[in-house]
Formats: structure tokens, C-alpha cells, sequence
């Protein structure tokens, strides 16, 4: 997956104004991005989750769990992002690193970690910072899981760069820009790879994280506890 296991701009819909009245169909996704047309439909994402907040973020923790059936996997994280620094707890191991600094082979793979459990994390502020990617829009489209009607975000990465380059994640989201599901693409595959909710949102000093991801039969559940944002 593209920096995790396992922006083309968004038509604005104009209006008729020579009689000061919008159109009916216009809907409140298009209202709430006519006030500022600059913007990506990821930015806007991002915004919608607290993005303008972020540069005052110092420290964040987080526990990475993930249940399949009866087994259960974890590991817990302190991110410093403007330090560059990063702590991981297993049950195994603890690993200390600086991300502005070379790594060698071990940190190298904890940090693929990391940046699979940073994209669950804050993947709606990852798809406005990552680079070497393109995008594409469908509106009122069939979410995969709960089968209603929703907007359609594509992102695919470049064949370069990253830890698995050129995945795809198609991500369903509301009139309030909020991300409902996904669908994750190994290597822009047309066949889905995987599919989760994303629900549960709680808001950390201005932050919308969604806390629970679940596939479409509950047994596989992917959740955040112990978060901790400064």
C-alpha cells in the first residue's frame, strides 16, 4: 500500500446570478466551496478536519490497534512532526529516531510503520501535503459499504518515491467534506484491495480524527486509542 499496510481541481457548480438566485441543485459541498474557489477539494478536506490548527501541533500520540476475528495487533507512537522526532512501543521493541536524520535498515522499517499508521491517522491532511500525486472527482456516487450516495475523491501516487509507490485510495466523503469510507487499490488496480468505514470522529485541540475504520463485515476493525494531541 502507498505509505500505508495493508488533487485535479474540483468543478465548481455556477450559479445563474442575474436574478440573485442560485440554483436548486446546487448542493451544500458546492456552497460551502464558492467562498473560496482557490482551493483543492483535498484542501478543503483537510480543512474540514482541523488542518488550520495543525501548525500549532507539537506533539502527538496515538495507539495503533487492529483486530482481526479474535487476534488483536498494537503498537503506540509520539510524533514530534516539527522535531522530526518519533518514538514506537510494541510488545517487543521501543525505537527512537529523528526522521530529518539517515536511517539505517531498522529504522527504515519502523518507519514504514509509521507512515502506514500516520496515513489511518491523518490521511485527509496527507492527501493536501503529499507530492506526486494526481487526482479525479465524481459526484454522487455509491459509497462501498453503507451504499449511499456520496462524493468521490481519487488519489493515485507516482511510480516514484514512497514505500510502496502507485496505489490508489478512493475516498467517500459527505456535504460537509468529511471522509465516510474508502477504498484502498494496490498499484491502481481496479479491484478494491480494501474497503473500511470511517467513523467515530473525535475532535483533539481542534483535530477531527476518525477513530474506528471497519470492513463491511465487522471482522476486521482498524482503531486509534490513547490519543494525545499538544
Amino acid at each position: 500500500m502507498k505509505n500505508i499496510l495493508l488533487l485535479a481541481a474540483f468543478s465548481i457548480c455556477f450559479y445563474a446570478c442575474n436574478d440573485g438566485k442560485k440554483d436548486s441543485l446546487e448542493t451544500p459541498s458546492d456552497k460551502i466551496k464558492a467562498v473560496d474557489s482557490t482551493l483543492t477539494t483535498a484542501q478543503w478536506i483537510a480543512n474540514a478536519n482541523g488542518y488550520e490548527k495543525w501548525k500549532d501541533i507539537s506533539e502527538i500520540k496515538f495507539t495503533f490497534n487492529v483486530d482481526r476475528g479474535e487476534k488483536h495487533y498494537e503498537r503506540s507512537w509520539m510524533w514530534k512532526p516539527i522535531a522530526g522526532e518519533v518514538m514506537m512501543v510494541n510488545e517487543n521493541d521501543t525505537v527512537n529516531y529523528n526522521r530529518n536524520k539517515v536511517m539505517d535498515s531498522i529504522i527504515v522499517k519502523s518507519d514504514g510503520a509509521f507512515i502506514n499508521d500516520k496515513y489511518w491517522l491523518l490521511a485527509p491532511f496527507q492527501i493536501a501535503w503529499d507530492e506526486g500525486t494526481s487526482f479525479s472527482e465524481k459526484k454522487d456516487v455509491t459509497a462501498p459499504i453503507s451504499g449511499e450516495k456520496m462524493n468521490q475523491l481519487t488519489v493515485v501516487y507516482g511510480n516514484e518515491g514512497g514505500y510502496t509507490p502507485g496505489d490508489a485510495y478512493d475516498f467517500f466523503y459527505d456535504e460537509n467534506y468529511m471522509i465516510k469510507e474508502w477504498i484502498y487499490r494496490e498499484g491502481n488496480s481496479e479491484k478494491p484491495s480494501m474497503a473500511t468505514t470511517w467513523e467515530d470522529y473525535k475532535n483533539f485541540n481542534g483535530i477531527e480524527i476518525a477513530t474506528m475504520h471497519k470492513d463491511s463485515t465487522g471482522a476486521f476493525k482498524l482503531y486509534f486509542t490513547n490519543i494525545s494531541v499538544k
